[in-house]
């Protein structure tokens, strides 16, 4: 069974079928009280091959019973509504939001080609698009279609390296070749299909290895022994080694300037209430850590079902709880030299916002203040508005990357759009 824009159709399915057709989120939970909860037995491999449209359900409670994804305009935002809603974004003194790029739809992590090309992966889209800066106006072009949620990529010695659930695909030379890349090069394979949790996200070391993140296909239960882990691999060789264990769903990391280590974000379990369990921010100090999943949550929470006689304190804490259904993704330490001194080294994080919450949050860029050692970690909001109301988004940032001027893009998969912020003492 394939999975590019299908899966991205079928995950929301539900969602706009509860939310979009002529009623509101209320109404459509109001109607769907009379069912029975919905549950899953996901610890088999026909579940995971072959999921039910709605997989991310988990197991419902009756507090959330009738909770789903929403879904975002399938043409994004136009541009005027983008004029409008880049008004509505609260930033601190002195900074700057533009719009980058428009028509960029369902855009996810974004990476700088050698000679200045924007290069965006996608999610449900199968599209891979390149943004050329043309007599100052930016032209979006789909260089690639048809991938299995190409998500995740990054650009290294001049090729384009693209992630496609189970592929790590290399396309050479990719800034000369926007016209016709090819095929490209199968570089890594060895990872399962599932497309739950599957699209995944690429952090580069200093030695020029890839750490990808492997999501469990489930919402929680006992991973199958390939996933619900991080791996770094050697694109040139294809070598690989597990690097973390015990990790839920991480769509975003970075690699600390300061030390070479890995920090990343990791989404928590769904179905336990609005306000439980906190996303997380977590670091690695050595190969081999268990970061908790599925036993224990936040680093404080034994899973009901699956603690299974654990503890928590067997398992490496997160350097910071970012709160409840935040949904963090991209992420990146911000080592420029246009914002303000006291940004040098600070952890800027892209959260997506929520869906199992009846209040929606996140839907922001938060700024995370913290030495190497992780220690003393604080926290507070950079960039917000892209939410309005309980669960009205008009943006979903998802990945954050530094420009060679010190300004930094935010991917916004909502309103298929790319955000420039930028910072001036004036």
């Amino acid at each position: 069974m394939t999975f590019h824009r299908s899966v991205f159709q079928s995950v929301l399915a539900l969602a706009a079928a509860a939310l979009l057709a002529g009623t509101s989120a209320g109404n459509a939970q109001q109607q769907d009280k009379n069912r029975a909860l919905k549950k899953y037995e996901s610890g088999t491999k026909e579940f995971w091959t072959h999921p039910p449209d709605d997989w991310f359900l988990g197991d419902e409670t009756e507090a959330q019973k009738g909770l789903a994804p929403p879904s975002g305009p399938p043409t994004g935002a136009s541009d005027a509504e983008l004029a409008n809603i880049i008004k509505k974004i609260k930033l601190p003194a002195g900074f700057k939001i533009e719009v980058y790029a428009s028509g960029v739809l369902a855009a996810r992590q974004m990476a700088w080609g050698d000679k200045g090309t924007l290069f965006v992966g996608s999610f449900g889209l199968g599209n891979v698009y390149a943004i050329k800066d043309s007599g100052g106006k930016k032209e979006v072009k789909t260089i690639l279609k048809g991938l299995n949620m190409p998500t995740g990529l990054a650009v290294k010695d001049g090729a384009l390296y693209v992630i496609a659930v189970d592929k790590l695909i290399r396309y050479d030379d990719i800034e000369n070749k926007l016209d016709n890349p090819g095929d490209g090069k199968v570089v890594y394979d060895d990872m399962p299909s599932y497309a739950a949790h599957g699209w995944k996200y690429i952090a580069v070391d200093k030695e020029g290895w890839f750490f990808l993140p492997f999501g469990p296909p489930f919402n929680i239960g006992i991973p199958p022994t390939s996933v619900s882990q991080i791996r770094r691999v050697d694109p040139k060789t294809g070598n690989a080694e597990i690097w973390a264990l015990g990790v839920r769903n991480s769509v975003g990391g970075d690699v600390d300037p300061r030390t070479g280590k890995l920090w990343f974000t990791e989404n928590a379990r769904d179905w336990i209430s609005d306000d439980l369990p906190s996303d997380k921010l977590n670091m690695i100090n050595r190969i081999g850590e268990h970061f908790g999943y599925p036993y224990c949550h936040q680093g404080n929470l034994p899973d009901d079902k699956f603690a299974m006689g654990h503890k928590c304190s067997e398992f490496t804490p997160p350097v910071l709880n970012l709160g409840a259904h935040v949904a963090p993704l991209g992420m990146k330490f911000y080592t420029g030299d246009q914002f303000p001194p006291e940004y040098k080294n600070n952890i800027l994080i892209a959260e997506h916002g929520s869906w199992n919450r009846h209040k929606y949050q996140g839907a922001r860029i938060v700024r995370v203040i913290v030495g190497p050692d992780g220690k003393n970690p604080k926290r507070e909001i950079f960039a917000s508005g892209w939410l309005e109301g309980d669960q009205g988004y008009l943006g979903r940032p998802n990945d954050i990357l530094l420009a060679k001027d010190g300004s930094i893009l935010v991917a916004d998969d909502w309103a298929g759009a790319i955000y420039r912020i930028s910072y001036s003492k004036k």
